[in-house]
């Protein structure tokens, strides 16, 4: 999201539409808390920034305000965001969100056992397929530049903002197939994964290389090269999966 106030309308109606959608009734509480923490998480909404106004995310989410408080509420108790009052006030995203234990990721993963290659098929056929369908689109000039910007924010990222920031660039590639299905079911993928991603360090080679690749693809994506675009997400998704595997094997 480009403010914590107002999002550009590409991005309102592509990530943020994905993941602000109507939750089921039957879990309307637990839902409302997972899509809240899918936008931190996801980097959606960054640190500092505040999240959307209550009657808004209701109207998204398609529950009463008294649910989404209560969600809120659950996430401020667990230092996920915080309220402030007064005429700038509203909720916002924790600068320094907790993080899991590597430990715990690390028992996850092997908890997990054939479920972590699921998880990786599951992100290899989803992403892999969102690029094809990005570059078999015509992109619109302003389609182009966002996707340029994603990618310059993965290249001046920190250690500390990597991840966020890359998991928007992913997500902006599936808002530019143009669909938003697709879009939020890569955004459940990289939920699975990113938590098993904060369990492995950070190596400076390895983003060097991401990001190499994710120039490929942006580049095969703007030039509606399909099977370029197939071929580069392809090997960057099994160099994730590479590290991944050797990590918390």
């Amino acid at each position: 999201m480009a403010s914590s106030q107002e999002a550009t309308p590409l991005e309102s109606a592509g990530t943020v539409d994905a993941l602000f959608r109507p939750v089921r009734a039957g879990n309307a509480f637990e839902e409302t808390v997972e899509r809240l923490l899918q936008t931190i998480r996801l980097g959606v909404v960054d640190p500092g920034e505040r999240l959307p106004a209550e009657r808004e995310l209701a109207a998204r989410f398609n529950v009463s305000r008294v649910t989404l408080r209560e969600a809120i509420r659950a996430l401020a108790q667990a230092g996920y965001v915080e309220s402030r009052r007064g005429r700038y006030g509203g909720t916002f995203v924790s600068r320094t969100p907790p993080r899991p234990r590597k430990r715990d990721l690390k028992r996850m993963a092997r908890q997990l056992g054939d479920g972590l290659d699921d998880a990786l098929t599951l992100r290899y056929v989803l992403e892999v397929g969102a690029a094809e369908a990005a570059a078999a689109r015509e992109l619109s000039d302003a389609e182009r530049d966002y996707l340029r910007r994603r990618l310059d924010e993965c290249r001046g990222a920190t250690l500390d903002s990597y991840r966020r920031l890359d998991s928007r660039f992913h997500l902006a590639i599936a808002e530019l197939s143009g669909s938003s299905s697709l879009t939020a079911a890569v955004a459940d993928a990289r939920m699975r994964l990113n938590e098993l991603l904060d369990a492995i360090p950070l190596l400076t080679r390895n983003i060097e290389h991401s990001n190499q690749q994710h120039a490929a693809v942006v580049e095969a994506i703007i030039a509606g090269d399909q099977e370029a675009a197939r071929q580069a997400m392809a090997e960057h998704a099994a160099g994730t999966a590479s590290l991944l595997r050797g990590f918390l094997a």
